[in-house]
């Protein structure tokens, strides 16, 4: 257990720091899941949203052990449904944000692929996982027609999240250096 719980540099952060570390990006998305909600942008397309709270997670998944990343997204998700959503609003986003998390973690993991790229993967791979989830409540296959709009608004949201995780993780190697 000692071991899950180490930080990815070297283990130099206790794990009552990274709790405190959860506990700031949890907020941290919170305050901007809270953002969102009160920006009237609408795509005009049901279910496609920015989700500036995925920059969280995304960031964490570069400074964090995946255990706490996954306790963020999963407390993200149902703090946000409690709060800003429902039930089915639960559903959709933590059957696409596990498929995210575990996309992510894999690209990640390989090495070969930017945080841009991997938020592209996660986004596409979260609608994706909202699209099952929609198929098994509709008991229907007629929703895939979907699918197109949901793979394009998965990617250009994970480029803009890519590229603020990107910076975020630029400013944080830098004040390391400092």
């Amino acid at each position: 257990m000692k071991r899950l719980m180490r930080q990815q540099d070297n283990g130099k952060k206790t794990p009552a720091k990274n709790v405190a570390l959860c506990g700031v990006f949890i907020a941290l998305a919170m305050i901007m899941s809270y953002i969102e909600s009160l920006i009237p942008i609408s795509f005009g397309i049901p279910g496609v949203k920015l989700g500036l709270a995925n920059l969280c997670v995304l960031t964490c998944l570069y400074v964090l052990h995946p255990v706490y990343v996954f306790v963020i997204l999963f407390l993200r998700v149902l703090l946000s449904s409690l709060m800003f959503g429902n039930m089915a609003a639960f559903i959709y986003s933590i059957a696409g944000g596990i498929l995210s998390f575990f996309v992510m973690l894999l690209l990640k993991k390989t090495g070969k692929f930017s945080a841009v790229g991997v938020s592209v993967a996660g986004g596409v791979s979260h609608n994706i996982g909202q699209l099952i989830v929609a198929m098994l409540v509709v008991e229907t296959y007629g929703v895939i027609w979907y699918l197109p709009v949901l793979l394009l608004s998965g990617t250009l949201t994970g480029l803009l999240i890519g590229a603020g995780s990107s910076a975020v993780l630029k400013y944080l190697r830098h004040s390391r250096k400092t």
